[in-house]
């Protein structure tokens, strides 16, 4: 059986790690962009590839980093943990980016983003993560999608762990849901399953 041994939701309200909320961002204190430089600050992540990132790849880092901090990563050999995301609006926020750049010069810094899974990748470096992954678009946050996908995963051995979840960007809006996905039970874990993850999800204003 498999469950969900920790989850990390972060959106312009604040985040919560485990279902308990460890920071609120402040109203009107900045743009949502400037949130995520000031989580870095804050949490004194060692990354400075982080402000190279756009705003999709450095949402999809930040949860990652508050949903493994404590965990035993040693655990797994690098092949055996996945990384499973989606989306509703690909990596379209950055792709309108580098559309306005064209009309001067093309930013080649911003080009390397127009994909959505470079946040899957971006997560996997910074972890050494070298097991499967991929990256599924839909209009909103499928849950069961990704439980049966990720279930494939463990159940057929192809991985031991998963994070999986939902990372979005689009403008001013933006919302993070990353769950670990472990075959033990651990304290505080739940069942892996479609109605527990919808659940955590929700537990702070939805944005999709």
């Amino acid at each position: 059986m498999e469950y969900i041994t920790g989850s990390c939701v972060i959106d312009g309200e604040g985040g919560y790690k485990n279902e308990k909320k460890i920071f609120s961002f402040a109203a009107g204190s900045s743009q949502p962009a400037g949130y995520l430089p000031a989580l870095y600050q804050h949490f004194n992540w060692q990354y400075p590839k982080f402000f190279k990132m756009d705003n999709l790849s450095r949402l999809g880092f930040a949860a990652a980093e508050l949903l493994l901090e404590g965990w035993e990563t040693g655990a797994y050999q690098p092949q055996e943990v996945a990384v499973v995301l989606s989306n509703a609006n690909s990596s379209l926020d950055t792709d309108y980016r580098y559309t306005q750049t064209t009309k001067d010069i093309p930013s080649p810094s911003v080009f390397v983003y127009t994909l959505p899974n470079i946040v899957t990748g971006e997560i996997c470096i910074r972890h050494r993560f070298k097991g499967e992954n991929a990256f599924f678009l839909s209009t909103g946050f499928d849950p069961a999608l990704l439980t049966r996908y990720v279930g494939y995963l463990l159940e057929a051995g192809i991985a031991r762990a998963c994070i999986t979840g939902w990372v979005e960007w689009l403008g001013e809006g933006f919302k993070a849901a990353l769950f670990l996905i472990e075959r033990k039970e651990t304290a505080g874990a739940v069942p892996f399953t479609a109605g527990n993850m919808d659940r955590i999800f929700k537990i702070s204003m939805p944005c999709e």
